[in-house]
């Protein structure tokens, strides 16, 4: 078992690259990667050039994490690659879309989008016959945040029934569920990025006031109890004094004033800087602290997170939940979106494969049974942007 080899034998390239920096420019290069552009991160993408959208977010998660991997010793490649791919696999209208994705896939074994970014991976992207981008196993491995199959009772899971012999060949020799080092520096990583930035968003956009929580023990009590549900093991004890804390760290704290205004912004970057530096350090030192000074990688050790570190980060993506995702007024579009994506699911099983797309219809006429062929039609629908998710829609169900 090596690192570098691809699923797909290929001939060797005499390049000045390494294999992972290959792996790198193959994401980079692809046609999921660019749609990224006009996929939802919280707000829907299109609706404010400042505003995030996957790619950007893709970007930055990249960024962190290969500068925390090169500082433990990960080839920085490898981590690259995973900050870059780990969202691919996103349907339109962020997490949202998810779930309705997932409720129409429910003949097939459902929709999970970290699964379906390794489907992108290794099957859907345009590269190699059978093997998609045909990245190296190190690199594959990479973006497996949650290395199983789909088991009831747990809602998260990495890999499709149909996409199991790529994911054995990856995961070749490993203990069933453990995660490479370079996987959870993503992980981290992503935290990290959709955390911190999520709450920059929100304040740019005027969603997030910091008035209620100051002022009100109630409004704290109920803000952790969503964290504690949706993000967080700790109690909700716990949780509000972390949120006390966190209240207190002057580098929050001044977001209090914010006004818009230049010198405003130039405290919420402050804010944005710190954190991320904070929570990438802390990480770090912790690791380092746990497993030595020689550099670590693949399954060399575990990344560390502090308790601390881990609430306050919890406690960032519980306020952009509370204040922006959740706002008054969002649920009826929230409802729109998922019923887009049901339909479209609903009138491309019925008009495939003449509905379907040049790169899909040919695999829907190949598929053997109903299953294979919903799981063709669900793969169509995820590949969408925003836009072309509601284009799709206005042009196959007029009203």
């Amino acid at each position: 078992m090596v690192d570098t080899d691809r699923f797909a034998p290929e001939p060797d390239k005499n390049s000045w690259r390494s294999s992972f920096e290959r792996d790198r420019a193959r994401v980079l290069h692809s046609a999921g990667f660019r749609r990224l552009a006009a996929k939802t991160q919280v707000h829907t993408a299109g609706t404010d050039d400042f505003l995030r959208t996957r790619l950007t977010h893709s970007l930055e998660v990249a960024q962190i994490a290969r500068e925390m991997g090169a500082r433990l010793g990960c080839d920085p490649d490898v981590v690259d690659v995973a900050g870059l791919a780990h969202d691919l696999g996103h349907p339109p209208f962020g997490h949202n879309g998810e779930d309705a994705l997932n409720d129409a896939a429910e003949k097939c074994g459902g929709f999970e989008g970290n699964a379906q970014t390794l489907r992108v991976l290794t099957r859907l992207e345009a590269k190699v016959e059978g093997a998609g981008l045909n990245l190296t196993r190190a690199s594959l491995d990479a973006t497996c945040k949650y290395p199983w199959p789909r088991v009831l009772g747990r809602r998260k899971f990495g890999v499709y029934a149909d996409d199991m012999p790529v994911f054995e060949w990856i995961r070749q020799g490993r203990p069933a569920d453990s995660r490479c080092l370079e996987a959870q520096v993503m992980d981290w990583a992503d935290d990290v990025a959709y955390s911190v930035h999520d709450v920059e968003d929100g304040f740019f956009s005027g969603f997030i006031d910091l008035s209620p929580l100051l002022n009100d023990t109630e409004e704290r009590r109920a803000l952790c109890a969503d964290v504690a549900q949706a993000y967080s093991s700790s109690p909700v004890f716990a949780l509000e004094s972390s949120l006390e804390q966190l209240l207190a760290d002057p580098t929050f704290a001044q977001l209090a004033a914010y006004d818009g205004s230049f010198r405003a912004q130039i405290a919420l970057k402050h804010f944005t800087s710190t954190m991320t530096g904070r929570f990438v350090a802390a990480a770090v030192n912790s690791t380092r602290e746990a497993f030595g000074d020689a550099p670590l990688r693949r399954y060399d050790a575990d990344l560390v997170v502090p308790t601390a570190e881990r609430a306050y980060c919890a406690l960032l993506k519980g306020i952009a939940l509370r204040y922006v995702m959740r706002r008054r007024g969002t649920e009826p579009w929230y409802a729109e979106q998922r019923q887009i994506l049901t339909d479209l699911v609903e009138v491309l099983c019925e008009r495939a494969p003449s509905a379907l797309d040049q790169v899909f219809a040919p695999l829907w006429k190949d598929a053997s049974d109903d299953a294979a062929r919903l799981r063709v039609v669900i793969d169509q629908v995820a590949s969408l942007t925003d836009p072309a998710a509601i284009a799709w829609h206005r042009r196959l169900l007029p009203r």
